[in-house]
């Protein structure tokens, strides 16, 4: 019952750490129809989740349900990307299409690794 808690407090945190870091994103840093703030929310989410299960693997603690069950999944959003791209094809911008889709995918891998490795450091 303590994990799911956890769970709860830590995606309502990243929820709204998620909706913070968008739209002050989008309204500072805007590059044409480029989904700015979504893409910026989940590169962090995903450097800090390699980061977090890099740690996490050698440390068994409730503390992985609060930050990484909770917090990067309150964090980052799927479904926002997936509206984001489908608004980007019923619009027919397809080259800003295809350019969040690959960056998403391959900067967010790398983020993921690098979150790994700055672990590894430690």
């Amino acid at each position: 019952m303590r994990n799911i808690l956890f769970i709860f407090l830590g995606g309502g945190v990243g929820s709204v750490a998620r909706y913070l870091m968008s739209y002050f994103t989008q309204k500072l840093w805007t590059v044409n129809s480029f989904p700015m703030g979504t893409f910026l929310v989940n590169i962090v989410g995903c450097l800090i989740i390699g980061f977090l299960t890099s740690y996490f693997v050698k440390v068994d603690s409730y503390l992985k349900y609060l930050l990484i069950t909770g917090f990067c999944g309150g964090f980052t959003t799927f479904s926002t990307f997936s509206v984001e791209n489908y608004s980007l094809w019923q619009n027919q911008d397809y080259f800003t299409l295809i350019l969040y889709v690959i960056l998403s995918v391959v900067v967010g891998f790398g983020a993921v690794v690098l979150g790994m490795k700055l672990q590894t450091i430690n």
